[in-house]
């Protein structure tokens, strides 16, 4: 690494230029930080710990007979249902997501149901539990001041803990806000291009999240930018790394990390410049937690402790490879990969209005690629047009 062409990036309050036109655009943490209301956002890695495993620890689950759930609507409010389980005397509430769960289960339609009188309700979910033909269903239930019905899923849905998956970051990112490597990222300030990494965590900034259904954690190493290339106007191509994660237990989405390296992110938490996209997914299977185990938390350890010099390696050899010295040569580089003429022009001419010059390398193609992908209104092309590039660069390395 080139500490020196790094430094030179940085302005005086130690924030660095980045060029944000190059890469892919991700904006899945935008979508949580909009969605996210004061409640559901934590300061730190601790706080948010502290938070789901006090849940966790208020929590139990067990597996029942689905004949044997009594269905009952509430004596002193006729518009709501209770669920008595067996074993129990009172009668307790299923949360909006446990109540679609159990409909679901059971084959009834939950929107339809919540529309009845509860009586009526009521009815037709207990025909639907004496009829259920796999018998079985594993419930979680929560006592927090009034005992609730969490989650309903089958009796091999296997839990991974929101907890789990937080005590696995913080096993390499500390508390989160800059005890290590790893913390809440910065800003970028779109007027000078200047990417900001010294940025309080507030309710405001933090991506760190947590509901009554899912956590969700987005962290970088925004503190030590990477040097992979030279732009344009001479000036270091700077990248750091980032990740994020997300998980459900009580079976609302799957367990997921995506690593990647990037140029910035903004103040609405949209990724810019992203390279090098990584995802696993595990789905809550009979055999979840040991996948988690021996898969997930290991890829988000050696991801976070890993050497950056096989990316800036790969960024190198698609730069130095040269595809392409005349239009004709570019054209049919585009179009024995796939692309149609009107795409391929797009590209060249997108290249050419970017970088001042038309596409030689391998890595200038692939700027093109993604940088058309970007204006694509329609998800699935850009995603298609974005994993052709992303072939493109490793093949290249």
């Amino acid at each position: 690494m080139n500490t020196q062409i790094i430094d030179a990036g940085r302005d005086a309050s130690g924030g660095y230029k980045v060029d944000v036109s190059r890469g892919e655009n991700v904006d899945r943490v935008s979508s949580e930080w909009f969605s996210r209301p004061d409640d559901e956002r934590y300061l730190s890695l601790d706080d948010l710990f502290t938070s789901v495993k006090t849940r966790a620890e208020q929590s139990r689950t067990r597996t029942v007979e689905s004949a044997a759930i009594r269905v009952e609507a509430h004596r002193d409010d006729p518009e709501k249902l209770g669920l008595i389980l067996p074993g129990a005397d009172e009668p307790i509430a299923p949360t909006h997501w446990s109540f679609g769960q159990l409909s679901s289960i059971v084959g009834a339609p939950a929107a339809y149901l919540r529309q009845l009188p509860a009586p009526l309700a009521g009815i037709n979910l207990q025909y639907g539990l004496t009829n259920h033909r796999a018998e079985q269903i594993k419930t979680m239930e929560v006592a927090n001041g009034r005992t609730e019905l969490r989650a309903v899923t089958g009796p091999d849905y296997g839990r991974i803990y929101d907890h789990e998956l937080v005590s696995a970051v913080q096993r390499i990112a500390g508390n989160g806000t800059g005890d290590t490597r790893w913390k809440v990222p910065g800003v970028l300030d779109w007027s000078t291009g200047i990417y900001n990494p010294r940025v309080d965590v507030t309710k405001e900034t933090t991506t760190l999240y947590a509901s009554d259904r899912d956590v969700f954690l987005f962290l970088v190493d925004d503190m030590n930018p990477i040097e992979a290339g030279i732009l344009p106007d001479g000036s270091p191509d700077l990248y750091f790394r980032g990740f994020y994660c997300w998980n459900s237990e009580v079976g609302a989405k799957t367990l997921g990390i995506a690593s990647f390296y990037l140029r910035a992110v903004c103040q609405n938490r949209n990724l810019w410049g992203v390279e090098d996209f990584q995802e696993i997914k595990i789905r809550h299977s009979k055999y979840a937690a040991s996948r988690f185990a021996h898969e997930a938390a290991p890829a988000l350890k050696n991801f976070a402790n890993s050497s950056p010099a096989p990316f800036i390696d790969g960024i190198r050899a698609a730069r130095e490879k040269i595809v392409a010295r005349n239009d004709e040569d570019r054209s049919d580089f585009l179009r024995k990969r796939g692309f149609s003429k009107a795409a391929a022009t797009m590209i060249i001419d997108t290249v050419l209005t970017e970088e001042g010059r038309p596409p030689e390398s391998v890595f200038d193609f692939v700027q093109g690629i993604t940088a058309v992908a970007r204006n694509k209104p329609q998800q699935d092309a850009r995603l298609e047009m974005e994993t052709r590039a992303k072939k493109l660069l490793e093949a290249a390395a």
